[in-house]
């Protein structure tokens, strides 16, 4: 069983880095196992293609709008997220819907995808978020380790650890 957690978003962009900040924090307060794969996609394209392909469980973090209150964390999964990829956001979501096409077309397409995102409050040019979206950060990468272990993914938080 192969997994990725991909984070995504520009940092120069305030909340737009949130997605990018979750993996950073998922990675600092677990220890993935071998099978998981964590990657700042930052902005990039199809240079993710061959971290993506035959993926049993794919997780992407990012800044999401659905119309709900700023700073309202998101899951969206099955069927509503060729729906979600049909809404631009940003420039980096250009890419992805592309790269997740080009995995279709290549036959390696990820068996599960869930997006776990934040609705931004800023995406001006900064390189702070705002409090309100930073504070949802942790709460995406427990989200996701959450996800991860409920497809029986072996993490080991880093945090207990330490205590």
């Amino acid at each position: 069983m192969r997994a990725a957690v991909l984070g995504i978003g520009n940092t120069i962009l305030t909340d737009e880095a949130a997605g990018v900040r979750a993996v950073e924090a998922l990675e600092l307060a677990y220890k993935l196992p071998d099978n998981v794969l964590a990657i700042d996609g930052g902005t990039s394209g199809m240079e993710m293609i061959e971290d993506l392909s035959n993926l049993d469980f794919l997780i992407v973090l990012d800044v999401v709008k659905t119309g709900a209150a700023p700073g309202t964390v998101v899951k969206i999964e099955g069927d509503e997220i060729p729906v979600f990829f049909r809404r631009k956001l940003s420039p980096h979501q250009i890419a992805l819907p592309d790269v997740l096409a080009s995995l279709e077309l290549l036959d390696t397409m990820p068996k599960e995808i869930v997006v776990l995102g934040v609705e931004p409050i800023s995406l001006e040019l900064g390189m702070e978020m705002t409090p309100t979206v930073a504070a949802q950060v942790p709460v995406l990468a427990a989200m996701a380790a959450a996800e991860l272990r409920t497809r029986g993914y072996l993490l080991e938080s880093l945090t207990q650890a330490m205590a």
